[in-house]
């Protein structure tokens, strides 16, 4: 007997995130499983807290595109901080 979409989606529902209060959590905690770095998912949630959303965004893009790298989160860190340089020198 073919199932009611209720009670599929009632078999399918999703359990919400116990962690991920507010966006800049949820944002940090996929940082850092993306990034294969959950040591440090509190350092990535305070970065989504704090830094500028279009910067983390272009340094994840930029780490997601490499291939082959081991230290995910150190390259990360990296880019991050050159992006912040040059929008700083650009500015003065």
């Amino acid at each position: 007997m073919a199932k009611s979409l209720s009670e599929v989606l009632k078999e399918k529902e999703l359990k919400a995130d116990k962690r991920n209060t507010y966006e800049f959590q949820a944002f940090g905690n996929r940082l850092a499983e993306e990034l294969n770095d959950s040591e440090h998912r509190t350092l990535y949630i305070k970065l989504a807290k704090k830094e500028d959303r279009n910067l983390l965004e272009q340094a994840r893009d930029f780490v997601t595109g490499q291939k082959h790298i081991s230290k995910k989160g150190k390259l990360f860190m990296w880019k991050l901080q050159e992006l912040k340089r040059e929008l700083k020198s650009k500015n003065e």
